[in-house]
């Protein structure tokens, strides 16, 4: 083990400690790294949330005028309440071979590798900057990143590539689907259950409007359009949530029910969404006469864009040679590179240590081998941005 890769172990020891699940804040962190940095001499911004309990943070080391490349991980992971831990969540275990804890693979492995980078990148000569974005709030739908997108947008010289270092098992990932999330409000007609063929159940229609969601699935499974770098090569509709009800003995007059559409690069959402639009008011349509309140209203709760990186781009060979690596994937799970990639024209690669196999649960971890290989990996680009290349 190089004494980098021993650092970057130290670091996310302390990264694991702070309990950053997306509801809560991630300041204590955020210092943390801030106060890290600035021992090195590496000067950083926090950009806060409204509320001033979470922030974005974004540093860089070299010259200022120049592109360079930009390492982008959050800092947020997703809860630990009823999953079976057999080792403690939020304190770093190391046994054979693997480091224990909670965000470990996803994705504070890569964080405190990036870390450590940008320090050991401080006492060196570099022609070319490298920047270190970390965000909160990406595991609820990328949220907190855009602040720093914005902030980027308004720079005068933007990264001129980037390293989403989400795990990939160190192999060089080009795409994923873009994700929009929708929510479905069901109208009914509330009655004593006694009398229920009188009501109106919104929680039937629910029901009706889920069979929509499938047959919508249905269809693309059946016709495409089909990618086959990925597990599933088409584009995902899921009901991921329903609620709706009192008790047993009321007929409800509302339900909701949250689902998704994750696509393939091209596939035009807007018209999925007025197909499934156009399913609901065929369920309620012939309702209406009895029932005038009748209604499934679908709306848009929030959206990412995809990430769809040629696999000839100067990036990926960029990083193929950091790496070793000669192919490239694409992964099922969102990320923060597509916003990079679409709202600021930022060639965008997925690489970093771990899988996401480990990911979202119980004694999740990353191995030491994947953090050496990152580290090896980082200590290549160091040397690289030393020597003026690749921008």
């Amino acid at each position: 083990m190089q004494p980098d890769d021993t650092l970057a172990i130290a670091i996310l020891d302390r990264l694991i400690a702070f309990d950053t699940v997306s509801s809560r804040p991630n300041a204590g962190l955020m210092e943390y790294v801030r106060d890290l940095l600035a021992g090195a001499g590496i000067a950083s911004v926090l950009i806060p949330d409204p509320a001033g309990g979470k922030a974005n943070l974004y540093a860089t080391v070299g010259p200022q005028d120049r592109g360079g490349v930009m390492l982008s991980g959050h800092t947020d992971v997703v809860p630990v309440e009823g999953q079976a831990w057999t080792k403690p969540p939020f304190a770093l275990t190391q046994e054979d071979g693997r480091l224990y804890g909670r965000g470990t693979a996803d994705m504070k492995g890569f964080v405190a590798c990036a870390i450590a980078a940008m320090i050991r990148a401080a006492g060196r000569p570099l022609a070319v900057p490298l920047h270190l974005a970390l965000s909160y709030d990406e595991e609820i739908g990328c949220m907190g990143v855009r602040s720093l997108v914005d902030m980027l947008a308004a720079a005068p010289v933007k990264p001129a590539m980037c390293i989403v270092g989400e795990p990939t098992a160190m192999q060089v990932a080009t795409g994923h689907k873009g994700k929009v999330a929708l929510r479905a409000t069901c109208t009914g007609r509330e009655g004593h259950s006694a009398l229920a063929p009188l009501a109106l159940n919104a929680l039937h229609l629910a029901a009706e409007f889920i069979g929509a969601i499938r047959a919508t699935q249905a269809r693309i499974a059946t016709e495409g359009p089909f990618d086959g770098d990925y597990d599933v090569p088409y584009t995902t509709v899921h009901a991921g949530k329903m609620q709706g009800g009192v008790q047993v003995n009321i007929v409800p007059n509302t339900a909701t029910i949250d689902f998704e559409i994750r696509s393939l690069a091209g596939v035009d959402v807007e018209a999925l969404i007025t197909e499934l639009r156009a399913g609901a008011e065929a369920i309620v349509a012939p309702l209406r006469a009895e029932f005038p309140e009748a209604a499934i209203r679908v709306e848009r709760l929030w959206d990412y864009p995809g990430l769809g990186t040629p696999t000839d781009a100067r990036v990926v060979r960029f990083v193929q040679s950091l790496t070793g690596a000669n192919g490239t994937i694409k992964v099922a799970f969102g990320t923060e590179g597509g916003l990079f990639d679409a709202r600021l024209g930022i060639p965008t690669v997925i690489c970093g240590p771990g899988s996401m196999a480990q990911g979202h649960k119980p004694d999740e971890f990353v191995t030491v081998e994947q953090m050496e290989r990152c580290g090896a990996m980082l200590s290549a680009l160091i040397a690289r941005l030393e020597q003026g290349g690749p921008v």
